[in-house]
């Protein structure tokens, strides 16, 4: 199957045209909330995230039965310069890892009944250093976009997408920088354990990156400060608009790649969820920017989409109970 564009500005186009939720399904979800038997509000948050998912889906009594967990993989040339506490053949150690169901999103995956597949994106070919210029060429960026589209099962009811990638935060204080403005060093920190060395280093690249690439267009943000893995997590989440299909943020590289599409198209991230606040302390920053509260503050820094697979339990307890809850009427209890 081939992606639904060729070229950025398609895939800009796609962006503005993309589908919101089904208001009668959010009335119908609304109304059957308010006709439980608990008492209105009784379930807090769980409550809203019901009917948020109900809108999506398209039907006031939804299920959700057939979670996707998509993990992208991709190597930066940016690793040359000592950002990460880990050398870039880790990458590829992972992919290995998660194809052979060791990691812990095998593990949350197969907890929660998710459909688990990886992506490794050319980790031969590491996107060039973006402290000389962009990391990749647009032709390079249309690809990596194509590839998170093209990976979405039209069939599953909600979308986690995760990463792995040496030197991707990065990547991602560099992106968030240039979207939101600030100090490298306040989106940069310590990623997989760097001491205070290399968060100097780390903080010195992203400032070179920003000064080598001035274009604060949020695609041409993506293309010449992300990677392949970032890339295609935005094309993901992007395809998941197109279907309806909900998704569930990960931490702060992920929530980088979608404030790409945030910040390229207003309401975009109209049918993503934060599932969780990192350890990461810019990944907190970020989805503030972005007006989202996590479901969940546990201390993760894995990645992985790891943060958000766990999330993918609180929203079945949403759903759970929003669609299979009787009725006042139902159970023949008197109404308040």
């Amino acid at each position: 199957m081939s992606a639904a564009f060729a070229t950025l500005s398609e895939f800009r186009a796609l962006l503005a045209a993309a589908p919101g939720p089904d208001a009668a399904a959010l009335q119908g979800a609304r109304d059957r909330n308010g006709q439980l038997t608990k008492p209105p509000g009784a379930l807090g948050r769980l409550e809203d995230l019901a009917i948020w998912y109900a809108g999506w889906r398209g039907t006031a009594r939804p299920g959700l039965d057939k979670p996707q967990v998509i993990i992208f993989a991709g190597n930066h040339g940016v690793t040359a310069r000592g950002v990460s506490a880990f050398p870039a053949e880790v990458t590829v150690q992972m992919v290995a890892n998660f194809q052979a169901g060791g990691a812990a999103i095998n593990q949350l995956s197969r907890a929660f009944g998710a459909e688990m597949s990886v992506q490794a994106l050319d980790l031969d070919r590491p996107t060039a250093d973006f402290t000389q210029g962009p990391a990749m060429t647009e032709a390079e960026l249309v690809a990596a976009l194509a590839a998170g589209w093209q990976a979405v099962n039209p069939a599953a009811d909600l979308l986690v997408v995760g990463e792995m990638g040496i030197g991707n935060t990065t990547a991602a204080a560099a992106i968030a920088c240039a979207l939101f403005g600030g100090t490298p060093g306040e989106w940069t920190g310590r990623g997989t354990g760097v001491d205070d060395y290399g968060l100097a280093i780390k903080t010195q690249v992203v400032a070179e990156g920003l000064a080598a690439n001035p274009d604060r267009d949020p695609l041409q943000v993506l293309r010449c400060l992300g990677g392949r893995e970032i890339a295609a997590m935005a094309g993901a989440m992007a395809r998941a608009r197109a279907e309806r299909i909900p998704v569930i943020l990960d931490g702060f590289i992920c929530t980088a790649a979608a404030a790409v599409l945030a910040q390229a198209c207003d309401g975009a991230l109209d049918h993503c969820v934060a599932g969780h606040a990192s350890a990461e302390a810019a990944h907190r920053t970020l989805l503030s920017k972005l007006g989202k509260q996590p479901l969940l503050e546990l201390g993760l820094r894995l990645g992985e989409g790891s943060g958000a697979a766990l999330a993918i339990g609180v929203l079945k307890g949403a759903v759970a109970c929003h669609s299979g809850m009787a009725t006042f009427a139902e159970a023949g209890v008197a109404a308040g």
